[in-house]
C-alpha cells in the first residue's frame, strides 16, 4: 500500500508521519505541499526518507506508483481533495471531519461505491482495541438510559482569537468550530456505538465571528439521551460514562485516544479494568487497520464506516445549524 501525504501541518507533523513510523504495511511515498509551503514538505521529506515532493495535485494523482493519498488539510478543502482523488481512482483515507456538509459525504460515499475505491475517514477512536471491547461488553448493560461524553481542550489557538486572529480551527469559512474540531470525536464515539440520534439539539458557545468556541449536543435515542460536549475555549478531563439498567463502563481519557475504561455491573463488588490498546500514538492502530482491510479486499468495513461517517455528519450538520452556526457550503 503506497500512500501520498496531503499536508504539512500538525496532524501530519505529530500524528500521521510518526505513526506511520510503526506501520510497515504502509510505504509512504510521496508528500504535497502547497508551493508556499514546499520548504516545510522538503525537511518532512529529509526526516522520513520519503521519495517525492509535489506541490502539484494533478500531478501527484497521475503518478502511478500512488494507491492512496492522506488528507490531512484543513476541514473545508476535504471534499475537494477526496473527490479529486476519487475521479482519479486513488483510494482515500481523509482526516475528520469528512467534509462540511451531510451532501458532501453522501456524495462522495456513492462516488466511492459505484467505483469500488476504498476510503477511510480517519477517526482514531473507531479503530481501537479498546473501543472493540466496548461495543461487546454493551449488551452486559442492559437497557441504556444515559450516555455523556466530555472532550475539551484549551485550544493553542484560542488566545490569538481573543486578540481577533481567527486561525482555521475558529473560521466558518474553513469549517472550523469546537464541534467539527473536537465534539466530532464524541459524536464518533456515541453514534459509532448506538447508531443515529432520532433527533439533535446543540446549545453553544458563539464567539465574535459566529463560530461555537465549545457547546453540548443533546441526541435523543429510543429510551435514553446523550450528551456530547466539546470545548475549545477551555479545559476538562475527557471522559465517558454508559449508564444501563444493569450497570455503568466510564472510560477514563479524551475519547478520540480511549486509554482505558471500567466495567461495572450492578449487584457485584468488582470492577473489571481495560487497557488493552496496544500502541501509545493513538494513530497506529487506524492506519493498520486500513492496510488490513485493503490487503484482505474486505469491503464490507468500507461501506460500514462510509454509513457511520455518513451519520455523524448529519448530525453535525443539524446541530450547527440549529445553533445559528453557518458554513459558506450552506449558500450554494
Amino acid at each position: 500500500m503506497k500512500l501520498a501525504i496531503l499536508g504539512t501541518g500538525l496532524i501530519v507533523n505529530e500524528g500521521a508521519l510518526p505513526a506511520l513510523c510503526q506501520v510497515p504495511e504502509i510505504e509512504v511515498a510521496a508528500i504535497f505541499a502547497r508551493p508556499a509551503s514546499r520548504e516545510k514538505a522538503e525537511r518532512l521529506q529529509a526526516e522520513y526518507a520519503i521519495p517525492k515532493v509535489y506541490t502539484d495535485y494533478d500531478a501527484l494523482l497521475a503518478d502511478p506508483e500512488i494507491d492512496f493519498v492522506y488528507i490531512g488539510l484543513i476541514n473545508s478543502v476535504h471534499y475537494e481533495y477526496t473527490k479529486k482523488a476519487l475521479l482519479a481512482g486513488k483510494h482515500v483515507i481523509v482526516e475528520k471531519p469528512f467534509a462540511s456538509a451531510a451532501r458532501e459525504v453522501q456524495e462522495l460515499r456513492q462516488l466511492a461505491i459505484a467505483r469500488g475505491l476504498y476510503v477511510f475517514e480517519a477517526v482514531t477512536l473507531l479503530y481501537l482495541p479498546n473501543f472493540a471491547a466496548i461495543r461487546e461488553a454493551l449488551p452486559q448493560l442492559g437497557k441504556i438510559k444515559s450516555v455523556v461524553a466530555n472532550y475539551s481542550q484549551y485550544s493553542s489557538r484560542y488566545d490569538r482569537y481573543l486578540q481577533g486572529e481567527v486561525l482555521p480551527a475558529f473560521d466558518p469559512e474553513r469549517s472550523g468550530g469546537a464541534l467539527y474540531d473536537i465534539n466530532i470525536y464524541n459524536l464518533n464515539l456515541i453514534i459509532g456505538l448506538f447508531g443515529a440520534p432520532k433527533s439533535v439539539h446543540y446549545t453553544a458557545n458563539i464567539g465574535f465571528n459566529g463560530i461555537d468556541t465549545s457547546g453540548v449536543v443533546n441526541m435523543q435515542y429510543p429510551g435514553f439521551f446523550a450528551l456530547a460536549t466539546g470545548a475549545k475555549d477551555s479545559d476538562s478531563p475527557g471522559y465517558a460514562v454508559i449508564q444501563g439498567e444493569k450497570g455503568y463502563i466510564r472510560i477514563e481519557g479524551n475519547p478520540n485516544e480511549l486509554p482505558a475504561f471500567d466495567l461495572k455491573l450492578r449487584g457485584s463488588g468488582v470492577t473489571s479494568h481495560y487497557e488493552l490498546n496496544r500502541y501509545r500514538h493513538r494513530m497506529v492502530h487506524e492506519f493498520q487497520e486500513f492496510a488490513k482491510i485493503f490487503a484482505v479486499k474486505d469491503y464490507e468495513r468500507v461501506k460500514e464506516g462510509l454509513a457511520v461517517s455518513a451519520a455523524v455528519l448529519e448530525t453535525a450538520e443539524s446541530a450547527r445549524k440549529q445553533a445559528g452556526i453557518f458554513f459558506p457550503i450552506d449558500g450554494e
